[in-house]
């Protein structure tokens, strides 16, 4: 099974770098959209309805930022929308799509702009509320695997410029705790199970892929799904968006 996400800067900014057109080659099965910044009303062209997939999508309340989509080949059971977190959902942060045994879910974490107090605080309360949510589900007869922007990069490897960037939102010592305690808990940076790489970065907020480099796109697997992982990259041969599509291998069927 392959996995492909990506968090667009805008679904119809990437169409237009061939972000379609280059997933007609790669055979996924699942394909991740976050950060649409449309509706899904405004895409009346059929390049975003691949026909060998079916396409579900969710909008933040105003359809012009936010917003993400997941393509499945095969046809789910079900498709939930949100977290049940009621000051969240509205802005189109979450997708899922579940299967008897297995759920793969679509995230974009809130991003929170460094020395604004208020945005932090609000991001925090996001994956507080996550966090929460996520050992609840542990419970369930189900694997998961939920692709996207996180908005945090984990450890030294996953940013380019520690230094720089120790005092920014996306990679606080409280951020990075949270991340760690989760892959801790019972779940797994699929990644990482594939690919040790050092200088392995998803994003570069300054567009520049030289430098400033964060790796904040992440599959997060359950821990039953550790060693399905087949193999992982990051696709940097062309530029969709600031950020790069992560291509996840699982030996799973649905």
């Amino acid at each position: 099974m392959r996995i492909i996400s990506l968090s667009a800067d805008g679904i119809k900014n990437a169409a237009q770098k061939g972000f379609y057109d280059w997933l007609t080659e790669q055979e996924a099965d699942f394909i991740c959209v976050q950060d649409l910044k449309c509706s899904e009303y405004d895409l009346q062209d059929n390049i975003y309805f691949p026909q060998d997939y079916n396409a579900y999508f969710l909008d933040d309340i105003d359809g012009k930022s936010n917003g993400v989509a997941i393509y499945c080949r095969q046809l789910p059971k079900a498709i939930m929308t949100g977290l049940g977190f009621a000051d969240f959902d509205m802005e189109g942060r979450y997708i899922q799509a579940d299967y008897e045994n297995l759920s793969v879910g679509c995230l974009l974490a809130p991003q929170a702009a460094t020395g604004d107090e208020a945005q932090q605080e609000r991001k925090d309360e996001f994956f507080a509320l996550l966090g929460g949510h996520l050992q609840k589900v542990r419970n369930k007869r189900r694997e998961f695997i939920i692709c996207g922007n996180w908005q945090i990069a984990h450890t030294a490897d996953d940013v380019q410029d520690t230094q720089a960037n120790s005092s920014c939102s996306g990679f606080l010592a409280q951020e990075r705790q949270w991340l760690g305690e989760l892959f801790e808990s019972g779940y797994v940076d699929a990644f990482r199970q594939a690919n040790t790489d050092r200088d392995e970065f998803s994003w570069w907020p300054d567009g520049n892929r030289e430098q400033n480099g964060w790796r904040t796109d992440f599959h997060v697997i359950s821990q039953g799904l550790k060693y399905a992982v087949e193999y992982g990259a990051i696709y940097k041969n062309r530029e969709f968006s600031s950020h790069a599509p992560v291509i996840m291998d699982y030996d799973i069927e649905l």
